[in-house]
C-alpha cells in the first residue's frame, strides 16, 4: 500500500512538477523570486509592445501575450529560469502568418497549443532531433538580421515599406528622404542611450572580485540601472512625445489608441466578418494559416525547450522535454482566451531571471514576462561551426539566405539540406579496410538499407572483382540492428562468393542480429565470435573507404 501511495506520489508529481519545490519553499527563495520577476518586469512593457509590433498586430496584444505563462508554468514547468511569453523569433514566424490580424493570431494560439500538447502526450519530441543546431543558428541569425532592420523603417518615421526583407532593404533605403526628422531624432537617441548603458553593464563584469563594498555597492547600482534600461527608455521617450503633444507641436509618429484594461476571459472567434462584409468561414482560416500550423507549433517548442536545456545544464538540473510540450501548450490554450498570440521561452529574460538569482519557477508570477531581443554575431556563429565540421557550415548558410525571402521557407530548406547530409552518412558509412591475404571490412557505424548496396560494392571490389577471388571477412560488432533489404542482399552476396568458391565470413554479430541472420536461412554463412581469435594473422594496417 505504501509502494503504491509512493507510485502514485511520483506520478502526481511528474503532472505537477510545482509539488516537487513548493513543500520546501520559503521566506528567502520568496525574496529572490520577487526580485528576480520585478527585474525581469520592469522590462515587460517595453518589449512587449515591440513584439506586437514586430507580428503586425496592435501593441496591446503584446501585453495579452505576456501575463498567462507565467501563471501556468509556474505549476507545469520543469526549469526554474524559463519564463514564457512574446519572443522577437516567434512574432516574426506569426507575421507571414496571420496576415494584422487579431482574430487570425488568437486562433493560432488557440490551434497551436492544442498541437503542442497533442505532442506532449504523443511523446513526439523526437521530431525535434531533425532540426540541427545549425539550421536553428542559421534561423536565429537571419531573424536577428530581419528584425533589426525591420526596425530601421520605423526610427525613420516611413510607413508603407514592404514586409518582404528584400524590398524592406530597397524601399526603405530609396525613401530615405522621406525620413520625419523627429523621429530620427528620438530614434537614434535612444538607441545611443541603450548601447551605451549596455557597453557599461559589460565592463561591470572585471569589477566582480573587486574587495570594496563601495565598488561593489557603485557596481550594483549601475547593474540594475543597465537591466531596466529598456523601460527607462520607453519612460523617457514618452515623456518627450507627450511634452510636444501637450503644446499641439507634432513631430513623432504615434502609437496611437490601444484598448484599455485587461482583455476579457472568452474563447477566439472561429470565423470572421471582415470591414466590407465579407465572411471568413474557419476552414478559410486554416487555409490561410497554412504552414504555419506545423513551423510555429514546431518552432515554439524548440526554442523553450533548447532554452530550458542550457539552464539546466548551467545550473544543475535537467528538464523533461514533454513536460515543457504540455507546459507550452496549455499557456497557448489559455493564452487565446485572453487574446494572446503564440508564445514560447524567451533566451534573453531566461537570461536575466538566471543572473538574479530566480529560485524557483514562482518567478515567473512576479514578472510580465518580456523578450530581450538577443543578437546573434553570425561571423562567430559561422567560425565556431566552421571549426568543429565544415560541412555544417552548408545548412547554416542555406537557411540564414533562404530566411531571407522567406523565414519559414529558410527553416524548411536548412532542414532539408540537413536531411540529405544525414542520408548520405547512412547511405555511405565508413569503412575501415585490412588486406592481408583476405580482405577485412569494419563497419564504423550501424547497417541500414540505404548502406548496404555501398558495402556491397565495396567487398565485390574488393574480394571477388580482383585475380584471383579471396573471402572477405566482414566485422560487424558496430552493428545493432538489420532490415529485410539488408538480409535480402546479403543473401545474394553470400550466393556470388559461393560461385566464386571463396567465403564470406561475418564476426562480432551481436545476439539479436545473428538470430536474425540464422533464421533467414542464408546460403553459405559463416559466423565467428572474434576476429583476433580465428584471424590471428591478420594486419591491423588499416585504412578508411
Amino acid at each position: 500500500m505504501e509502494l503504491a501511495a509512493a507510485c502514485s506520489f511520483t506520478a502526481l508529481r511528474t503532472c505537477f512538477p510545482i509539488l516537487t519545490w513548493l513543500p520546501r519553499y520559503n521566506l528567502t527563495w520568496l525574496r529572490m523570486d520577487v526580485l528576480a520577476g520585478l527585474t525581469v518586469g520592469l522590462t515587460a512593457v517595453p518589449q512587449g509592445l515591440a513584439y506586437a509590433e514586430v507580428a503586425g498586430l496592435p501593441v496591446q496584444y503584446g501585453l495579452y501575450s505576456a501575463f498567462m505563462g507565467g501563471f501556468v508554468y509556474c505549476v507545469f514547468g520543469t526549469s526554474k529560469d524559463v519564463t514564457l511569453g512574446p519572443t522577437a523569433i516567434m512574432s516574426l514566424l506569426c507575421s507571414y502568418y496571420i496576415e494584422r490580424d487579431p482574430v487570425y493570431a488568437v486562433l493560432l494560439t488557440l490551434l497551436c497549443g492544442i498541437i503542442q500538447t497533442a505532442m506532449a502526450f504523443l511523446r513526439l519530441g523526437f521530431l525535434l532531433d531533425f532540426i540541427s543546431y545549425p539550421v536553428i543558428k542559421g534561423f536565429t541569425c537571419a531573424a536577428a538580421v530581419t528584425i533589426g532592420f525591420g526596425q530601421v523603417k520605423n526610427i525613420l518615421g516611413l510607413k508603407g515599406v514592404p514586409r518582404q526583407f528584400v524590398l524592406q532593404v530597397y524601399y526603405t533605403f530609396h525613401r530615405i528622404p522621406e525620413a520625419r526628422v523627429g523621429d530620427v531624432i528620438l530614434g537614434v537617441s535612444c538607441l545611443f542611450f541603450l548601447m551605451m548603458v549596455t557597453m557599461m553593464k559589460s565592463t561591470l563584469r572585471s569589477l566582480e572580485d573587486s574587495p570594496s563594498s563601495l565598488v561593489q555597492a557603485a557596481r550594483g547600482i549601475v547593474w540594475n540601472f543597465a537591466t531596466i534600461r529598456n523601460a527607462l527608455v520607453v519612460i523617457a521617450a514618452t515623456c518627450v512625445a507627450y511634452s510636444t503633444e501637450v503644446i499641439d507641436y507634432h513631430i513623432f509618429t504615434l502609437t496611437g489608441k490601444t484598448a484599455k484594461g485587461l482583455p476579457p476571459f472568452s474563447p477566439p472567434s472561429f470565423s470572421e466578418t471582415t470591414a466590407n462584409g465579407t465572411h471568413v468561414s474557419f476552414n478559410e482560416i486554416l487555409l490561410d494559416l497554412g504552414g504555419g500550423l506545423a513551423v510555429i507549433p514546431l518552432m515554439g517548442v524548440l526554442e523553450s525547450i533548447a532554452i530550458a536545456k542550457a539552464f539546466g545544464s548551467q545550473n544543475n538540473y535537467r528538464i523533461n522535454a514533454n513536460q515543457e510540450f504540455f507546459a507550452i501548450g496549455l499557456t497557448n490554450i489559455l493564452g487565446s482566451f485572453v487574446s494572446a498570440y503564440p508564445v514560447t521561452g524567451s533566451f534573453g529574460r531566461t537570461a536575466v531571471n538566471s543572473q538574479t538569482g530566480v529560485c524557483t519557477p514562482a518567478g515567473g508570477i512576479f514578472t510580465d514576462n518580456v523578450k530581450i531581443l538577443h543578437v546573434v554575431i553570425v561571423i562567430e556563429v559561422v567560425r565556431q561551426i566552421w571549426r568543429v565540421r565544415k560541412l555544417d557550415v552548408l545548412p547554416f548558410l542555406v537557411t540564414f539566405l533562404v530566411s531571407f525571402w522567406e523565414v519559414q521557407y529558410g527553416i524548411v530548406a536548412g532542414v532539408a539540406v540537413s536531411g540529405l547530409m544525414l542520408l548520405y552518412v547512412v547511405s555511405r558509412p565508413k569503412l575501415k579496410m585490412s588486406d592481408h591475404g583476405v580482405a577485412v571490412v569494419e563497419l564504423a557505424s550501424g547497417l541500414h538499407f540505404p548502406a548496404i548496396e555501398h558495402l556491397s560494392g565495396v567487398l565485390r571490389s574488393h574480394a571477388l572483382h580482383v585475380s584471383p577471388p579471396r573471402s572477405a571477412v566482414l566485422d560487424c560488432h558496430h552493428v545493432s540492428s538489420i532490415d529485410y533489404t539488408v538480409v535480402n542482399e546479403l543473401k545474394d552476396l553470400l550466393k556470388q562468393f559461393k560461385l566464386h568458391d571463396v567465403s564470406l565470413v561475418f564476426t562480432g554479430l551481436k545476439p539479436s542480429v545473428l538470430e536474425v541472420l540464422l533464421a533467414a536461412e542464408l546460403p553459405g554463412f559463416i559466423h565467428k565470435d572474434s576476429m583476433e581469435a580465428d584471424f590471428p594473422l591478420l594486419s591491423h594496417h588499416q585504412h578508411s573507404i
